[in-house]
């Protein structure tokens, strides 16, 4: 299918499927913590029917998901530029029947997706606290994604405990430095964590991003550290990374 790009926008292959995604070097291109956080994603075959996407940028984690599960997926993203790339991407892919894209403040989530309806909500958050003192990327739309601007961490938990179901599922990646903010945020809105893994760049390195799912309502206590993702084999991707990108660790 055909779509327009603008002049800054280019189509690139996604993940280890056939997909496309629109991007731009001036605006967002994804990241690998949006395909570590895709591969971390559990979905339960034809249970899981409705999934949110939150802080959706411009598609990646949703397109993602598109090709482990059925379910219809809602982006929700609060940038227009973004969100209308995700749209086009989504129509270049063909897959408008099964995903939508709302271009809207978290805190209006649920007048979309009605609450306590929702199986799965992924998100890759700004990471950033945006303190005054902050130093900031003067690209409006990167300042946007990395740092917390237009909402935060607490705001962000809260509204995915809103939308999901008791024993459903938020699934997020987020930075070591802030893992103690996470947990806490998760158990004030309900959110029990379940699973935990540390990404490191190397062996020997300390962790630069974590994958943590938690569980709405679930029992208190449990959490499981699960073995570290590894990054890099010397300069090289490992080749568990290379299956999660390329399908293949060739």
């Amino acid at each position: 299918m055909q779509v327009n790009l603008h002049g800054d926008e280019r189509i690139d292959q996604l993940y280890s499927k056939g997909i496309q995604i629109i991007q731009s070097k001036e605006v967002f291109s994804f990241s690998l913590d949006a395909v570590l956080l895709a591969d971390f994603v559990q979905t339960s075959g034809h249970k899981t029917k409705k999934i949110v996407d939150m802080c959706a940028g411009n598609g990646a984690v949703g397109l993602f998901l598109s090709e482990k599960t059925s379910a219809h997926i809602t982006m929700i993203e609060i940038q227009a530029r973004l969100a209308d790339m995700a749209r086009r991407s989504i129509e270049l892919n063909g897959l408008a029947s099964q995903i939508t894209v709302v271009n809207d403040d978290l805190k209006n989530a649920a007048h979309y997706v009605k609450k306590d309806s929702v199986d799965i909500v992924a998100c890759n958050p700004p990471y950033f606290v945006n303190y005054e003192t902050s130093e900031k990327n003067p690209n409006q739309y990167l300042a946007i994604a990395r740092h917390e601007i237009t909402t935060n961490l607490n705001e962000i938990v809260e509204s995915a405990a809103g939308l999901l179901k008791m024993n459903a599922k938020l699934f997020m990646v987020y930075r070591p430095d802030r893992l103690t903010d996470l947990i806490v945020a998760l158990r004030t809105h309900r959110l029990e964590p379940k699973r935990l893994k540390l990404v490191r760049p190397r062996i020997g390195e300390n962790a630069n991003m974590v994958l943590v799912e938690a569980i709405k309502d679930g029992k208190p206590n449990g959490l499981k550290a699960e073995r570290d993702i590894i990054t890099y084999d010397g300069d090289e991707y490992t080749d568990e990374v290379k299956k999660m990108l390329y399908g293949t660790d060739k």
